[in-house]
């Protein structure tokens, strides 16, 4: 993109296709800010058309992920706002989820350090989550008087761990830790150290650059979509979606590597 985001740091490797997005507040523990949520809510929208772009990897610079919204820049000026103005917020911090879950292409979550709050919620809508030794997340929303339910975590959440699970996490807020949070597929995997987490992620996302885009993203779609269909709807959309993807050059392409004995290599 020749766009240029002033809240975080952005970077595209052309060779394989994969974009980096590095929250870069170190010394706020990356909080987030009213601008950070803009400017990241308009990356994945403008990545999700960007061409070449086949993969992002998110990540946070220094000790941590993200560790929610700032005190000062975001939390302490809520109580000027009025209703209209709160609403304003929610629906701001919602379209980011939104515009997370609504891009067609793979996002995997580099979380490198504390992992709460709103960050917990933007690690949860990545696609692939992957945690070094300190990466424990907290779900923060009730330890100051909010609801778990937030930014769509309600939603979220019992999806990847289960109910019980999630009513846990989302009712005391309280840390879990990695090991944790990957035996009950929270994160998909955690390496022995911190340093190891950028580039397990960035060999994860360079994986599904190199994957059928089109079929990649329609895993990702109806994978959402289906969450509220029956059986016979869902089996009814799928049937229709499938035979779309028949006709794509990727099919083509994958059929003749499989002939061949090469890998494929996919457009």
């Amino acid at each position: 993109m020749s766009r240029e985001y002033q809240s975080f740091q952005y970077a595209f490797d052309a060779g394989t296709g994969v974009a980096t997005l590095t929250l870069s507040r170190p010394e706020r523990l990356n909080a987030l800010t009213f601008e950070v949520y803009r400017e990241l809510r308009e990356a994945f929208r403008d990545l999700d058309r960007e061409p070449g772009v086949r993969a992002i990897v998110l990540t946070g610079a220094g000790r941590a992920f993200c560790s929610g919204g700032d005190v000062e820049d975001i939390i302490g000026k809520l109580f000027a706002l009025d209703r209209a103005g709160l609403l304003d917020f929610t629906r701001a911090t919602g379209d980011l989820i939104l515009a997370m879950l609504q891009c067609g292409r793979p996002i995997v979550g580099a979380l490198n350090g504390l992992v709460a709050g709103a960050g917990a919620v933007i690690a949860t809508a990545c696609d692939i989550r992957i945690g070094g030794p300190s990466a424990k997340i907290a779900y923060l929303f009730t330890k100051v008087g909010l609801s778990g339910a937030d930014m769509g975590a309600s939603w979220l959440l019992p999806r990847i761990v289960g109910l019980a699970r999630a009513t846990e996490l989302l009712m005391t807020g309280d840390f879990l830790d990695p090991h944790e949070a990957q035996r009950i597929g929270l994160y998909h995997r955690v390496v022995g150290e911190d340093a190891a987490v950028l580039p397990e992620a960035r060999a994860w996302a360079e994986r599904l650059a190199r994957g059928p885009s089109l079929g990649l993203a329609v895993t990702k779609r109806m994978l959402l979509a289906e969450a509220t269909m029956d059986l016979e709807s869902a089996m009814a959309a799928e049937t229709e979606i499938q035979a779309a993807c028949m006709e794509d050059p990727n099919f083509r392409e994958g059929y003749d590597a499989f002939l061949a004995k090469r890998p494929p290599v996919f457009r």
